[in-house]
């Protein structure tokens, strides 16, 4: 009788653990035949214009200073070895995509360079892994939602947070529970400043790009455009189809008063 009263609370129990989660992923994942779309549609303009007028306020105010101070204040080996950390970081969760994308080489690959940087690189701070071939990628679970089969809707500006889609706006939940920082033992203060300290090296590193934007007629078609472009190169792991990527058939926008740049067209994706 205890057997038979036990039962369902085992399969309760087994219907939430996390195995039988990476399961249901990966069952529904195979079960994808529809192909994903990355699209150029931007419906939500007036609006993701408006944020990026925000962010921009944000950035040139606090993020950018900060950022410049950082470089001018360390030594460009500090600044190396800490960008290597926070991608060793995220090492895991790359790890993890792959499986979930049905890459199985890759994966191989960044287990390996997770060993190699963690280990011999003292906790990824020395890329040691690039010495022996291998390379790293860059794997989310918007990707991931690609990869299924999932379109990626119109294109959204988010607060702070940048460009993105619908599907990757979706993909930057789990993103943001993966972060190892969440969970290890530290007091809040030290995760706190790592968090702060990886957000400070991102924008750092972004520094450099400002020449390109700096003469542009319009930053915000720039940065939308080139941000999906860099999407599919990821999604399709830098080999993307050889469809035509600019599309010069875009009419002006009356709302906006000005030309849009040119954007990718709709772009199939495996």
């Amino acid at each position: 009788m205890f057997g038979v009263s036990l039962m369902p609370c085992r399969l309760r129990s087994l219907a939430f653990s996390p195995l039988s989660l990476l399961l249901c992923l990966l069952l529904l994942g195979g079960c994808a035949t529809a192909p994903g779309r990355t699209t150029t549609e931007d419906p939500w303009q007036g609006v993701n214009r408006s944020v990026y007028k925000f962010n921009e306020a944000v950035d040139r105010t606090t993020l950018k200073p900060i950022a410049k101070g950082y470089r001018a204040v360390t030594p460009q080996w500090f600044r190396t070895g800490t960008k290597n950390f926070f991608n060793n970081l995220k090492t895991p969760w790359v790890i993890v995509n792959e499986l979930l994308q049905g890459k199985p080489q890759l994966m191989a690959q960044d287990t390996c360079r997770f060993v190699f940087n963690s280990i011999a690189g003292v906790g990824g701070v020395f890329d040691v892994a690039s010495r022996f071939e291998l390379t790293a990628h860059d794997e989310d679970f918007g990707q991931t939602l690609a990869v299924w089969g999932v379109p990626s809707g119109p294109y959204v500006m988010l607060p702070l947070f940048g460009p993105s889609t619908v599907r990757d706006g979706f993909g930057r939940v789990p993103d943001y529970f993966s972060s190892p920082q969440r969970y290890a033992a530290i007091p809040w203060e030290a995760r706190t400043g790592l968090n702060a300290l990886e957000v400070v090296q991102l924008r750092e590193s972004l520094l450099s790009t400002e020449d390109t934007l700096g003469n542009a007629y319009d930053k915000y078609g720039v940065i939308r455009d080139a941000w999906l472009q860099r999407r599919v190169y990821l999604i399709y792991d830098g080999n993307p189809p050889a469809d035509p990527v600019l599309d010069d058939d875009v009419d002006m926008d009356p709302a906006d008063g000005v030309p849009p740049t040119t954007g990718a067209t709709d772009t199939t994706k495996p």
